[in-house]
């Protein structure tokens, strides 16, 4: 794990992203952590999501054209990742994202931002069923563009409908990679780090063991 995860793990417990305790989730599991990205929701918050975003894109060392944000909370997503890429590399890279229903007026369509052309990075926050990235392949691959991958910010590590996890599910079906800025493995070495009782650790710990890939 390097540095910068360390502190976006301490950052996001600081800011409230990242909470212990008992958590419903969708798929009715009991999670002893959740992680709602919808809380980095001042200015400097967003500024370090995007600077761990971008770090994490850095690093991946993939090469793309545009970075694409599905609405909603890919938004702002894709445009703070923009502009500390820019700040970071040097390159004015192009972001978009798309509207949830198309304008038949003024410049119309769907995508808001660069056209989509060339490579495309998708940016979300975390994939659960992965609709959100379904949604996203079909608008890329209809504008004639090329999906090169995705980037969220966790990674539950943790077994979907079948086997295997979300994130791997989405990298086989549509043959791209999955970037994160951080797994649950990190966050399971980081907690340490966490004002939280031992039996809050454990449960962390346990809910690996019983739900990981």
């Amino acid at each position: 794990m390097q540095a910068y995860q360390r502190e976006f793990l301490r950052f996001a417990a600081a800011a409230g992203v990242l909470r212990f305790g008992d958590f419903t989730l969708k798929s009715g599991r009991h999670s002893p952590y959740f992680f709602n990205a919808g809380r980095f929701d001042t200015g400097v918050r967003l500024a370090r999501l995007a600077d761990a975003y971008a770090r994490r894109i850095i690093d991946c060392g993939l090469a793309f054209d545009v970075l694409y944000g599905p609405a909603y909370k890919g938004i702002p997503l894709a445009a703070a990742t923009s502009i500390a890429l820019a700040r970071d590399t040097g390159r004015d890279l192009a972001y978009a994202f798309n509207r949830k229903e198309a304008k038949d007026h003024g410049e119309g369509g769907v995508i808001v931002g660069r056209p989509l052309a060339g490579r495309v990075l998708i940016i979300d926050d975390v994939i659960t069923a992965g609709t959100s990235v379904r949604e996203s392949m079909e608008v890329i691959r209809a504008a004639g563009a090329e999906p090169v991958g995705v980037v969220i910010a966790l990674d539950r590590l943790e077994r979907g409908a079948g086997k295997g996890s979300a994130v791997a599910e989405v990298q086989e079906l549509y043959g791209v990679p999955v970037f994160s800025i951080v797994t649950l493995d990190h966050l399971i070495d980081c907690l340490g780090d966490f004002a939280i009782d031992d039996a809050s650790r454990a449960a962390v710990r346990t809910y690996r063991a019983c739900y990981g890939v």
